[in-house]
This record gives structure tokens, sequence and C-alpha cells, in this order.
């Protein structure tokens, strides 16, 4: 006989009361995934205060677009939860940073340098931890980019759709964010800057 998962069940059942509009379980899904929310999107804003409004946009798409999460379909339905939930905050997010810097992005596609192939860089020996705090030291654009295709995988179709540009300039941005990258590893003598001068 299986044993049921009482995490499986305490969600199922606020997810149910999320569905009913009643605002107990609401909260309660609210605070229980909130901080992975807001580490989301701080990731592309930068900003707490920023970062907390796009979390409290997000989890409103999150109730109005959770008639549509077919929880049945998946048996880890806390991780198919966080990455649905993800995907929304990301969106969220980058709706967020595309109103407060339209101008991010504009690029002299003439200075886009061809594309390299994806092999592994030094970047690549960095520990998580240590690579958020590096992005967040990019420019807004770059960092948006970076944080697109190199965290959260989407290709550069998905990113220029997302982001209203050309594929070329989200390739532009997320080379000039691996440059940028290597010189903020070379200022702070980082040991993983060694691998780029090998």
């Amino acid at each position: 006989m299986v044993t049921p998962d009482p995490e499986h069940a305490l969600l199922t059942q606020l997810l149910a009361g999320c569905r009913a509009n009643d605002r107990a379980s609401q909260r309660q899904l609210y605070l229980r995934h909130y901080a992975y929310a807001f580490s989301i999107c701080l990731r592309y804003l930068h900003d707490r205060d920023a970062s907390q409004e796009a979390v409290n946009d997000g989890f409103i798409k999150v109730f109005q677009e959770l008639p549509r999460f077919d929880q049945q379909r998946f048996p880890d339905l806390a991780g198919s939860l966080r990455g649905w939930l993800r995907r929304i905050m990301v969106r969220t997010a980058i709706d967020h940073f595309r109103a407060r810097n339209r101008h991010a992005f504009q690029v002299d596609l003439e200075a886009v340098p061809p594309p390299r192939d994806a092999a592994s860089t030094p970047l690549d020996t960095l520990s998580f931890e240590e690579l958020l705090r590096l992005i967040a030291q990019l420019p807004p654009a770059y960092r948006t980019v970076f944080n697109l295709f190199v965290i959260d995988g989407y290709t550069h179709e998905e990113i220029a759709d997302q982001l209203g540009i050309s594929v070329g300039a989200s390739k532009s941005n997320l080379f000039k964010a691996r440059a940028h990258l290597k010189l903020l590893l070379k200022h702070q003598q980082h040991h993983a800057y060694a691998g780029y001068v090998r």
C-alpha cells in the first residue's frame, strides 16, 4: 500500500482553494512560494521594490491562470508547480523590465560579433552564487539576456520574441554580457579569470 504524500495532499488542497478564490488558500500559496518568486524577479530587475511589484503582479497571473494548470498530468506536483510558477515570474519580470528600460536593447548591429560555439568557458567553474553576484553587476540589457539564455534556458528566438528585439541583438547582448563578466573576473582577480589567459 502506497503511503500518501502529505506535501502533495496539502498542495492539492491549496490549489483547490485558490481555484475557488479562497483568500486564505491564496495567501498560503503566496507565502510558501514568495521567496522563490522574489529571487527570480530580482535576477531580472535588480531592484527590491520593482521585484516586489513584479512578484505581486506575477501571483495575480498565477491565480488567474491556475484553472489551466493541469496538476493531474504531473506525478511531482511540487516540482511542476514551481516550474510553472517560474515561467510566469520570468515573463512578468521581463514585462516590468521592458516597461522600465525601453531603450536598453538598442544595439549597433554592425558591431555584432560572429557567433562562437557553445564550448565551456571559465564561467562554468564558478559556483551558482558567485555567478549570480557577477550577473547582478551587468548592465540591464546584458543581464536580462544572459539570465534568459544561460540561467533559464531560453533560445535566442524565444528571447527576441519576449523582449521585442532581433535574434542578432539577443546574440550581441549575450556576447557582450560574457565579455563584461570576463572583465569583472579580471578586475576582481578571480581564480576563474586564469582560464581565459591560458
